[in-house]
């Protein structure tokens, strides 16, 4: 394994659970009914947003090479 692809395997696993510990955030402010402004929330919203968008971007990167 070369370094370009131990980085690109570390960046998709990160942003995996990026992507989970945002989900998990938003879940536990359903179960919980938690205010549409709370905290986590909003932790869990640009959790998910971030590790999307890592992801959408590591593949537009891929599609270039």
């Amino acid at each position: 394994m070369n370094g370009r692809t131990a980085h690109r395997s570390g960046t998709l696993v990160l942003s995996v659970l990026m992507a989970a510990i945002g989900l998990a955030l938003i879940g536990q402010v359903i179960a919980g009914n938690g205010g549409v402004l709370s905290a986590r929330l909003l932790l869990g919203v640009l959790f998910l947003a971030g590790g999307l968008a890592r992801l959408w971007l590591e593949h537009k990167r891929g599609q270039r090479r």
